[in-house]
């Protein structure tokens, strides 16, 4: 028999549906926005001062511009380049250092640990981190941005803790058959933890695409600068001159109100469209992640 919901519980629903109902245009909108924006005609839209519920009108122009922009193509080769090295790099060293912190049986796990802990509150700052990459060679390199970060210390130890949640039977049973660690790890531990690694390799992609601040602080060569660097020069220094040539200054002006959100989207649907891929292992790996052990 079924259950009667009562009054206040579908008051009660009510009112979380209807705030989750204002938390999604809250978070929708401003994108729509941008979205709207960017295929509008920018004579209406720089005298638009509302709320877009669609494009005014319809132009492509602004698209066009910034894909002939060649600042914006050598950003999305300098961030494809950084987000699939830096995956690559920061995948294996986390692995690797999860994997060994995780055995019970490491000489001084846990002052390994507390060390390891420390460096998430304590950090020598940016001028030391500058001269240390200045120091080694890597300073005006995309490198500089991919090294010193190979490793994230919170990632490190959601990765550990679903390490230890492996059975130490399966281990066990390996090395009867004669694997060693790296066919334990590579075999064993890491194909178990797919969930934790989709949500790893979403945390770093994430923070590489996005990554503008040590990239501006190490790379002073315009062509190796990454495609969030490049947008922020074309918000926030208005560099939108170069995409908006033959037209005259009132004109320009009009046209860099809509590449600039073109810019914006360019910029940001590749990353959003990683996400679904991803969705289906993100909660139950940083479960995993975050509650045992």
């Amino acid at each position: 028999m079924r259950n009667k919901i009562g009054f206040g519980e579908r008051v009660f629903d009510i009112g979380v549906y209807s705030v989750l109902i204002v938390l999604i245009a809250a978070t929708l909108y401003p994108l729509l926005y941008v979205l709207f924006a960017s295929f509008s005609e920018a004579n209406q839209l720089i005298v638009n001062k509302g709320i877009l519920w669609k494009p005014l009108g319809f132009s492509l122009e602004a698209y066009k511009s910034v894909m002939r922009n060649p600042g914006i193509l050598n950003g999305y080769r300098n961030t494809l380049f950084i987000v699939v090295a830096g995956l690559a790099v920061n995948l294996t060293m986390t692995a690797l250092g999860a994997y060994v912190l995780s055995r019970k049986n490491v000489l001084w796990n846990n002052a390994f640990m507390i060390f390891i802990v420390f460096t998430m509150f304590f950090g020598g700052g940016l001028i030391p981190l500058y001269l240390v990459v200045k120091g080694v060679g890597l300073l005006d390199s995309l490198w500089s941005t991919i090294i010193p970060f190979a490793v994230g210390t919170f990632n490190l130890i959601i990765m550990r803790t679903a390490f230890m949640g492996v059975p130490d039977s399966l281990e066990e049973s390996a090395k009867i058959d004669g694997a060693n660690h790296f066919t334990i790890l590579f075999r064993i531990v890491i194909p178990l933890s797919m969930p934790v690694i989709a949500v790893m390799i979403l945390y770093y992609a994430v923070d590489k695409w996005n990554g503008w601040f040590y990239a501006s602080v190490f790379i002073q060569s315009r062509e190796l600068f990454p495609l969030q660097l490049v947008l922020r020069e074309i918000l926030i220094a208005n560099a939108t001159d170069g995409m908006s040539a033959g037209a005259d200054a009132g004109d320009r002006f009009q046209i860099g109100e809509t590449i600039k959100y073109a810019t914006i989207m360019v910029a940001t649907v590749p990353i959003l469209c990683v996400y679904p891929f991803v969705q289906r292992y993100f909660v139950k790996g940083v479960m995993i992640g975050s509650l045992k052990g």
